[in-house]
């Protein structure tokens, strides 16, 4: 593939790395939510494991090993849009992972969710409000978020 197709300066988001402690069990739990392919990991212990994009053009989630734990907020995360956010937190909680939060700030609603290892992602509301006021998309047809 051509970079320079992707954008004006040849440059595009390949992948989302995540730090971990077992690259293999991440990579399952984020393959099983996005359905999708789960690629062979590299390393005996599995030191790094990934799965394919979601979307043609969208970056690949890599997953690498790493000696120190979690132990803060961190500092980036993932932002899944959905339609039907208790049927994506069911399946987050049935692979492994927990809810922590749901957020109604600025017009946007969103939920944080954790991984199996305690890394925050959030599910992102694309379906209207139930109390008629609909969502609110930005100017370039994409739900902002407003962070957690």
């Amino acid at each position: 593939m051509d970079h320079s197709e992707i954008s004006p300066l040849g440059v595009r988001l390949g992948a989302v790395v995540i730090d971990c402690a077992d690259p293999d069990r991440l990579a399952t739990f984020w393959a099983g939510l996005l359905g999708v392919e789960k690629y062979a990991p590299i390393g005996d212990p599995v030191q790094y494991a990934g799965i394919a994009p979601p979307d043609w053009g969208a970056p690949y989630m890599s997953f690498q090993r790493v000696p120190e734990p979690k132990v803060a907020k961190n500092r980036s995360h993932v932002d899944l849009h959905v339609n039907d956010v208790e049927a994506i937190t069911a399946l987050v909680e049935e692979l492994g992972g927990s809810r922590e939060q749901d957020f109604d700030e600025y017009g946007y609603r969103w939920r944080v969710m954790r991984d199996p290892e305690g890394n925050e992602f959030c599910l992102v509301y694309l379906r209207p409000r139930d109390d008629g006021r609909g969502a609110r998309f930005a100017p370039s047809g994409r739900l902002p978020h407003a962070g957690n």
